[in-house]
């Protein structure tokens, strides 16, 4: 076929080529197509004009108008820093209870908090707070070393069980696997505990437990039961469990002891930072008591 045929029906010229009747033709490509073609070219050669762009042996093409972005960051940088030291200057001096009651301040606390909060600490304890098997709920009230401001700071400074030299240590035995208890006495144990939060069980079990608890447990959980803060000690009477209150997960805590661990943030946190966090969790919790 010549290339010189065109087709009937559009009126192109055809490239010569068929395939099983099939003709292709040689359209010509669009106007517009090359309108944006030219623009595109054009405003390529604008922005080398203008902007940094081509690189040399040590440097690069200025530009006319001589932007810098690592430049224009550092100054936004600086900019936020100034402003943030402005505010993070009055957190540190105000109590939490001035600052809760600071629209301007809790707005700050609560913006920079929640990505504070969400880098360090979600990991373990939830975007929400509300932790998980194994790592405590942060804003249901129910705190192993207290949950005041000043006590929660300190507990990020120094971690649990941490390599911090004035870390906070807690350690539940392991009372079954290490002998302390036979398994039939971590059983009435089990049915003692779940009885201080509500749970029913056989009278006698229950007498049977308490007995045993009084004898190896209220040195931490205190003779009710109610735990203590001083040594990281939690409440035994209320709803809250860390790794669960169903019988399985007790028996589990008693027979083979638990031993919580959190990092000690004092080098990676800010003394502002810490506080910051606390409010904000504080905040949080008042949020979820409504």
């Amino acid at each position: 076929m010549s290339v010189k045929d065109r087709d009937p029906l559009t009126g192109h010229q055809t490239t010569g080529h068929e395939w099983n009747g099939i003709t292709e033709l040689n359209t010509r490509v669009p106007r517009v197509v090359w309108f944006f073609i030219i623009v595109t070219h054009l405003w390529a050669v604008v922005v080398w004009i203008l902007l940094p762009s081509w690189p040399l042996v040590t440097t690069y093409t200025k530009g006319i108008l001589g932007l810098d972005q690592r430049e224009e960051v550092a100054k936004k940088v600086v900019a936020a820093n100034t402003d943030r030291a402005a505010w993070g200057d009055r957190i540190k001096s105000m109590s939490a209870d001035e600052i809760l009651e600071n629209p301007e301040l809790m707005a700050r606390v609560n913006d920079t908090g929640h990505q504070l909060f969400g880098d360090n600490c979600a990991g373990c304890h939830g975007a929400q707070a509300t932790g998980g098997q194994g790592f405590p709920n942060l804003i249901d009230g129910s705190w192993l070393w207290g949950g005041d401001t000043e006590t929660v700071m300190e507990t990020l400074r120094v971690g649990i069980n941490s390599p911090h030299p004035d870390t906070r240590w807690a350690q539940m035995p392991a009372f079954g696997r290490d002998g302390l208890l036979p398994r039939g006495d971590v059983r009435m144990v089990v049915d003692y505990v779940q009885s201080l939060s509500g749970t029913e069980a056989p009278a006698d079990r229950i007498a049977a437990g308490a007995e045993i608890f009084a004898n190896n447990c209220t040195s931490c959980h205190s003779n009710d039961g109610t735990g203590n803060v001083d040594a990281g000690a939690p409440n035994l009477r209320d709803d809250f469990w860390i790794y669960g209150g169903d019988d399985e997960a007790m028996f589990r805590t008693i027979w083979a002891g638990r031993q919580g661990w959190m990092p000690a943030w004092e080098d990676r946190l800010t003394e502002t930072e810490r506080k910051i966090i606390a409010v904000y969790l504080q905040h949080a919790r008042q949020d979820t008591v409504k």
